[in-house]
């Protein structure tokens, strides 16, 4: 009974949302003075801080307070991914990288390909935290693809990246709590997505076949960058460890992709192949107004940021040195490395950008004006998301959920994946989803007398899924093309997917047990 009443936010949430149409900020408001009332009268919403139990003012206080510190840490990488959308659309520069890309290919779903799936991967492998998304969906709607097939191509298209996502922080965070090695943990997680992954890579191709009116989809293109990604991938994580899976397929796989398009691009035009895509030609520069890697500035200038912060141990370290911690009551808390935050690097490559392709200030302004103006409906959705997410972590609702799962003891396998998936939905995060529930994976195995390797891949596997479908993740999302209010379309195409790469999770979870 009381895992029912756990489940009632996140039913309300997706009701709301996708069987009422809400907006997320409607839909997120109503929710979350829901689950405020139900952890109030259901679950004794109290808390044990050094002083005792806090006074409900000071309990819901807390919880609103943190939940707007997550929020804004959010909010600060939308405003500068828009505010980078805003300045390409007012240089030219979006124009003039769409005829860039068709010097590699006139089909346009290649180069959606080359957006959604390599461009994410990389961003999520290599920064996180929504970066991939923030800056891959305006990319799409600029190339001329609806707003709702941008963000879902987008959203699926990095999932498979999560697992090992800014530089292999959800493994890190796991090997911190279970006590086995990084190798081993990549090794137990990317299975998975070795063995499911070209599902996600054929969803994000059928996407950007329904979205370009060329037919059909690019189901050739779609295995090539599938294969391409996965081979470096899987070997990456089973001999050097969990930091650059993604990031090193992203990297060593897009170059492979663009090497296959020019070459069978070529081996065409010399036989006559369709001219169309052969021969499409690009601006010159002086029509466009600026050359392709003036244009492709702030992009550039994110990936040059990202490597060197990232890849780099004395910049890495000495920028996560400065760390901002507060805590309230002693009992809620919040921390942010500035330095090091995606935040920091899309402000830098949004300035640093405007310089390169020597932007005047009206367009800078304008850009900025118009990217601020759209956060407002965002904060708050965002804040009435977050503040679900931990009214159910604090109350004891989400562990409610899991251990409710548990019951199912030698079944668990087929369900492992499915807590993974629901830490971050509740979370927004795949990290803080391993961390709220790796001890309780290693745990249900003892209990079950299972072995405990599969469970933790398939947790790790199960929450980088749930970024296809949190809901403050669709937020943010949507709210870098103009669907602020519409959140529901997106969450309507992605939840079948995302429900169906963890059912097969389960299933291959089974499989590695047995």
């Amino acid at each position: 009974m009381r895992a029912l009443l756990a489940a009632l936010p996140i039913a309300a949430v997706l009701l709301l949302m996708l069987g009422v149409g809400w907006s997320a900020a409607r839909a997120g408001v109503v929710a979350a003075v829901g689950t405020l009332v139900l952890a109030v009268a259901g679950f004794g919403f109290g808390f044990g801080g050094a002083a005792g139990p806090l006074p409900l003012p000071a309990a819901i206080g807390g919880v609103v307070v943190e939940a707007g510190f997550v929020a804004l840490t959010v909010i600060a990488i939308i405003g500068p991914a828009l505010g980078i959308y805003q300045l390409q659309e007012r240089t030219g520069a979006t124009d003039r990288l769409q005829r860039g890309l068709a010097r590699i290919s006139g089909d346009p779903r290649v180069a959606a390909l080359l957006i959604a799936w390599y461009f994410t991967l990389f961003l999520e492998g290599a920064a996180g935290f929504g970066t991939p998304i923030a800056l891959a969906a305006p990319f799409l709607v600029a190339a001329g693809f609806r707003p709702v097939a941008a963000v879902t191509a987008a959203l699926v298209g990095h999932a498979v990246g999560v697992s090992f996502g800014a530089v292999g922080t959800p493994v890190l965070a796991q090997v911190t709590i279970s006590g086995v090695s990084g190798p081993d943990l990549a090794w137990a997680t990317a299975p998975y997505h070795l063995v499911l992954g070209g599902f996600l890579a054929a969803a994000v191709t059928l996407i950007i076949g329904r979205a370009v009116p060329m037919g059909r989809p690019p189901w050739g293109w779609g295995a090539a960058a599938a294969v391409l990604f996965f081979v470096p991938y899987g070997l990456i994580a089973r001999f050097v460890g969990p930091e650059l899976p993604t990031l090193g397929g992203a990297l060593l796989g897009a170059a492979g992709f663009v090497a296959l398009v020019l070459g069978l691009r070529r081996i065409l035009g010399r036989a006559g192949g369709p001219a169309g895509e052969a021969d499409a030609p690009a601006a010159e520069p002086g029509r466009a107004g600026m050359g392709v890697l003036r244009a492709g500035a702030p992009y550039l200038v994110l990936i040059a940021l990202v490597l060197l912060t990232r890849l780099i141990p004395a910049v890495r370290d000495g920028l996560q040195d400065l760390t901002v911690q507060w805590r309230l009551f002693d009992t809620f808390s919040g921390a942010i490395r500035p330095l090091y935050h995606p935040a920091l690097l899309l402000t830098a490559a949004f300035v640093l950008g405007a310089m390169a392709q020597r932007a005047d200030v009206a367009s800078v302004r304008a850009a900025v004006v118009t990217a601020t103006r759209q956060l407002g409906v965002v904060l708050v959705a965002l804040l009435a998301m977050v503040t679900i997410a931990l009214t159910m972590s604090y109350a004891g609702m989400t562990g409610e959920l899991a251990a409710a799962a548990a019951q199912a003891g030698p079944w668990w396998p087929l369900l492992a994946p499915a807590i993974g998936a629901l830490g971050t939905f509740v979370t927004g995060s795949a990290t803080a989803s391993n961390v709220l529930f790796t001890e309780f994976q290693q745990s249900t195995a003892a209990a079950a007398g299972l072995p405990e390797r599969p469970l933790l891949g398939a947790q790790g596997f199960g929450a980088a899924v749930g970024n296809i479908v949190c809901p403050h993740n669709i937020v943010a999302a949507a709210a870098t093309v103009g669907l602020s209010g519409q959140e529901g379309r997106v969450l309507r195409t992605t939840l079948p997917i995302a429900g169906a790469y963890v059912a097969l999770g389960g299933m291959l979870a089974w499989w590695f047990v047995g």
